[in-house]
């Protein structure tokens, strides 16, 4: 099959105009992110003068934007949301189910609001240092200080996630939405219980309830579990988990230090097992230094949570594209065969690397999968073989689990030749 797959003739894509949706910029991440900021900006212009709008008005808008944008981050509304959208039969038209798909794209929401809520604040404390300057004794300076102490803390926020300095300083970027974030809600809230004289008939305080618990909820689910490992070789881990039995298409958020970094592996489940697998590579200091020094506990934080190769059952046949230990993502959909499956596996000395048994777990779930030895082969072109796999197959769509670029490059090369295709978004 691969000498087969080797020989497609991908087409040239279309006219830019019979294409335009496939492009990044009109991504459904991108729609969502521009329909939150949009909104906001019709509010803004139907307002006329900024400083006409009643400063409760300013902090509501503030609060139900960042109610936004906390709230689509939450696993359990994560979780509800793919479930709705897998409830689409596949007897619907393909264009409906492959729009449900793109159900992954949620964190467009979350970067819009957040984005939104950040500038509703910046005139809120606009509006705050004028009625100031203008009458000192209408607004507490104290008040005002720690206002001006939250602007600086949400803008740095919005800074640190801009996705050039998010990859360069990911390990920053994480702590700093964490602590910043923690501290943000902490102003929130004095500033909530400060001003409010009666806090069971304010919007704020029931909002800031609601985040609050929003963000407490996987930290009380937090809990440390004992792990056993299998080390195929010096790249990768494969680590097993007995606590629970997480779902096909679910991920798992792990730590050795709680409070600093926490990683999310795929759950790899097989039906009627109990516990789970992680297949763990080396792809970075936390990563290689986990290989050379296995844990014995490990923790875990939250719930599992569903990932974006959830959205198979939308369709009649996939295949999958995976390279590297993207194949954990792959793994539990290929034992579970809720749908037909074609497997494209590219990866470095498979066996040598991942284990004779892993290997051999695939191959019995899916007899007839390419795995595409790199070290033999060379790197190969993954659009040509998932655009030869569709075609051969009469697959509907391409799901493909790779790093960032190369990911990007299968599902615009793919949309842009209509054949729907599904990948990870990372700046969400």
């Amino acid at each position: 099959m691969i000498d087969a797959l080797t020989r497609t003739v991908v087409p040239p894509k279309p006219a830019l105009w019979r294409r335009w949706a496939s492009l990044p910029m009109f991504s459904y991440y991108h729609r969502l992110a521009s329909g939150v900021l949009i909104g906001n900006a019709v509010f803004v212009l139907l307002a006329l003068d900024l400083q006409a709008i009643a400063v409760q008005t300013l902090s509501d808008m503030v609060l139900i934007n960042l109610s936004i944008a906390i709230l689509i981050r939450q696993q359990y509304l994560i979780n509800g949301l793919f479930w709705l959208a897998t409830r689409i039969p596949r007897t619907w038209p393909l264009g409906v189910r492959r729009s449900a798909a793109k159900v992954y794209h949620f964190g467009g929401l979350h970067s819009g609001a957040a984005l939104a809520a950040t500038g509703w604040f910046a005139g809120l404390v606009g509006v705050q240092v004028t009625q100031y300057l203008q009458q000192p004794d209408s607004v507490s300076a104290g008040s005002l200080g720690v206002s001006v102490l939250l602007l600086s803390v949400l803008l740095f926020m919005v800074v640190m996630a801009q996705p050039r300095i998010r990859s360069r300083f990911h390990n920053g970027f994480e702590r700093v939405h964490r602590f910043a974030g923690w501290s943000a809600l902490l102003l929130f809230w004095w500033q909530t219980l400060s001003t409010t004289s009666n806090l069971l008939h304010s919007l704020s305080f029931w909002m800031l309830v609601l985040l609050t618990l929003s963000i407490l909820l996987p930290w009380l689910r937090l809990r440390k579990v004992a792990v056993e490992h299998t080390r195929p070789s010096t790249h990768a881990v494969i680590t097993r988990l007995s606590h629970t039995s997480p779902f096909a298409g679910s991920s798992s958020a792990i730590s050795r230090s709680p409070l600093l970094e926490w990683h999310s592996f795929a759950n790899i489940c097989a039906p009627g097992e109990a516990g789970f697998r992680l297949i763990i590579s080396r792809a970075g200091d936390w990563t290689g230094e986990f290989i050379e020094d296995l844990p014995r506990y490990v923790w875990v934080k939250g719930i599992t949570t569903a990932g974006v190769a959830n959205v198979e059952t939308l369709f009649r046949s996939v295949v999958y594209i995976a390279t590297g230990s993207g194949i954990g993502p792959v793994m539990p959909h290929l034992l579970a065969a809720k749908v037909p499956i074609q497997l494209i596996w590219s990866t470095r000395s498979p066996r040598k690397t991942y284990g004779d048994e892993l290997v051999e777990e695939i191959l019995r779930a899916q007899p007839h999968a390419v795995i595409w030895d790199t070290d033999e082969r060379g790197k190969p072109d993954l659009v040509q073989l998932a655009y030869g796999a569709v075609q051969a197959c009469g697959a509907e769509a391409v799901i493909c689990i790779a790093n960032q670029a190369l990911t990007q490059r299968v599902v615009q090369e793919l949309e842009a030749r209509g054949i729907p295709a599904q990948g990870a978004i990372w700046d969400s």
